[in-house]
């Protein structure tokens, strides 16, 4: 055959430039898929996911010689190429044979690009499967065909589920492991649509498949001639992606920043998480609830008459609204709902219970705000969906409850709002204050009646008022310190020198509140908290009618004293550490309590088999192994007192 000028080797650079230049236009136009990998351990993620790459022609040469390579030293799969190396990237991974943490890839196709995320299968790594999940428009929940419908099935499609994700694929993997049975199919196919229907899944994709033989990946197999539906690859080309129905709800943006490069140009950028947004359009921002009009749409490239969900824009507006980074610009016909108390569904991500009572950090969308859980109303039993009592949640407990901020944030029920990018308004995650560690995850119901029926009263009568009539400043004496320090002979003592000074006070001690307002309470690290909680809001009380207020609480934790010291004015509150020896409070045991704890008669008890957490920067310090409680009194007053 007679070369041709139409061969490839006769064209010249330009023309291979110019196909470049066609090729990244068309792939630059893809829609994006992204979607996770889920189910129990060793049901065949990893190799799916490598497979997929694999096939995919995403793999390098030198990649595909190492792992060749890998595979020998350390697969799984005998001599053949293990594809989950391609995937399993930690040491840890590839010793224990199971996925740890959530891996992310990205390949393409002709139609398509997608962005997969292989999350663990271990119970104890769920966290990091609620991680990949909450950016995936799809789930690919995978089974052994040899051991059917399991634990963890269950529970990556509860969360699934519960996160939003509407389109599912159920992959019965390892079918040749079965010899292509139908039957096997079949029924774990039934097995698993009774389950799916239970938690409210109305339909998903079912299809037999062997991630390492690659039956049904790219094309059918002609092991499973029964098998009529579509190969995965197929049907991840062709499944509808959000991002067209959420460019057709209300217009929705959170504000990332405020983007003011000169004192001519004032703009709030962020990308637009539904609808579309069009010069002249009428917005409002909230929570505050301020009007304006959209005067120009700016992107790094130009001015835009009209931006829709995905995209992200800076807006400006006709009026000098005031809106800052946390605010959300909506179409002024059809805002969000801004509250401040809620019912959430919570998944607990951390070794450590969840404390009601307690403030975490609470983030959603661009929003911070400080939040407290209540005690949970239920946990879901994932295999059962039956609804257990529960005061806490621990690692991986799923369960509802009720919520409230330190201030109103915008918000729409996550059940509206999951399709949009990032779950904005709908879906949040818990922060610990003192570690700054993710601790939860969770998805708002609703707000609560009384937050939008129960509204502060205004008073003629103020605090500022209250105080001038004792002639003197409020503040919250906070002692803290182990059973025995001296926390309530000192308090005492320096209630009564400020007495003698005509100064107006209130002792709150730890013993004498439990026998009344905190009876209900015992001593686990739950009712330590409300215990805090609750003498902080009377202390705050007490200050609002200008007294100064002694307190007396062993107030383990840094957390509940620093919730304290934020209800309170600034420098109103003193933290006073009484700092006394573990060995010298023991010695004292004036009660017996350490006696008590030591032989096992009283649990959860401080300094024995609970935590105290001492004061990092303390207004006083108080050392009482240097100190008399006459002279600690005297120097607290003269802190108090200059």
């Amino acid at each position: 055959m007679t070369d041709t000028l139409d061969d490839p080797i006769y064209k010249t650079d330009a023309l291979i430039a110019e196909d470049i230049d066609q090729y990244l236009e068309v792939h630059q136009h893809k829609t994006m898929l992204r979607f996770i990998t889920c189910g129990s351990v060793d049901d065949g993620k990893s190799t799916l996911i490598g497979r997929l790459l694999y096939d995919s022609k995403m793999i390098f040469e030198d990649q595909l010689a190492a792992l060749e390579a890998d595979s020998k030293r350390v697969g799984t799969q005998g001599q053949e190429i293990d594809f989950a190396l391609l995937v399993d990237g930690l040491a840890a991974e590839r010793e224990q044979g199971i996925t740890i943490d959530v891996a992310y890839r990205f390949f393409a196709t002709e139609k398509r690009k997608f962005i997969v995320a292989d999350t663990p299968g271990h119970e104890q790594y769920t966290r990091n499967m609620v991680t990949g999940a909450s950016t995936a428009d799809l789930a690919v929940i995978l089974i052994d065909a040899r051991k059917g419908v399991l634990t963890q099935t269950r529970r990556h499609s509860y969360l699934a589920h519960l996160i939003g994700i509407r389109n599912i694929v159920l992959a019965i993997n390892k079918m040749d492991l079965v010899d292509y049975d139908q039957a096997v199919y079949d029924g774990i196919v039934k097995d698993y649509t009774d389950f799916a229907h239970s938690i409210g899944i109305k339909a998903f994709t079912a299809m037999p498949i062997s991630g390492f033989k690659g039956d049904n990946i790219t094309g059918p197999s002609a092991n499973t001639p029964w098998y009529k539906g579509p190969a995965l690859i197929e049907h991840l080309e062709t499944v509808e992606v959000d991002q067209v129905s959420d460019q057709l709800k209300p217009f929705r943006m959170a504000v990332q920043w405020v983007n003011r490069p000169n004192l001519d140009f004032r703009g709030f950028s962020g990308q637009i998480a539904t609808g579309t947004v069009r010069k002249g359009d009428a917005i409002r921002v909230l929570p505050s609830g301020k009007t304006s009009t959209v005067s120009r749409i700016v992107t790094l490239d130009s001015d835009l008459d009209e931006a829709v969900a995905g995209q992200s824009v800076t807006l400006c507006f006709t009026d000098e609204v005031d809106c800052s980074r946390g605010d959300v610009i909506a179409a002024s016909d059809n805002p969000p709902q801004a509250a401040d108390q809620f019912e959430a569904t919570i998944v607990w991500m951390v070794d450590e219970e969840m404390l009601p009572g307690r403030p975490y950090w609470l983030k959603i969308g661009t929003q911070t705000v400080t939040a407290t859980i209540q005690q949970p109303k239920y946990q879901v039993n994932v295999n059962t969906m039956e609804h257990l009592a529960a005061k806490t949640l621990e690692l991986n407990a799923i369960g509802v409850a009720n919520l409230s901020t330190d201030r109103q944030i915008v918000f729409e029920p996550y059940e509206t709002n999951r399709t949009s990018p990032n779950k904005v308004l709908g879906g949040f995650i818990l922060i610990d204050k003192i570690t700054n560690a993710t601790v939860a995850a969770g998805m708002l119901h609703f707000s609560l009646r009384r937050a939008q029926n129960v509204h502060w009263q205004a008073t003629d009568v103020t605090r500022e008022f209250h105080a001038g009539l004792k002639n003197q400043k409020p503040a919250v004496l906070w002692f803290t310190g182990l059973s025995g320090a001296g926390k309530s002979t000192i308090a005492n003592l320096v209630e009564k020198k400020l007495a003698r000074m005509n100064r107006h006070t209130f002792l709150l001690d730890g013993d004498n509140v439990r026998h009344g307002l905190n009876k209900d309470l015992g001593f686990t690290d739950a009712d330590r908290v409300e215990n805090i909680r609750r003498v902080g809001e009377v202390a705050k009380l007490m200050t609002d009618a200008g007294l100064i207020v002694i307190t007396a609480f062993i107030s383990p934790f840094r957390a509940e004293r620093e919730m304290v010291r934020q209800m309170m004015k600034p420098g109103e509150f003193i933290e006073v550490h009484i700092d006394t020896p573990l060995a010298d409070a023991e010695a004292r045991d004036v009660k017996g309590l350490y006696r008590k704890a030591r032989s096992g008669e009283l649990k959860n008890f401080t300094g024995i088999d609970s935590p105290y957490e001492a004061p990092e920067n303390p207004e006083i310090r108080i050392d009482t192994t240097a100190m008399t409680a006459e002279e600690a009194a005297e120097a607290i007053i003269a802190r108090l007192i200059p």
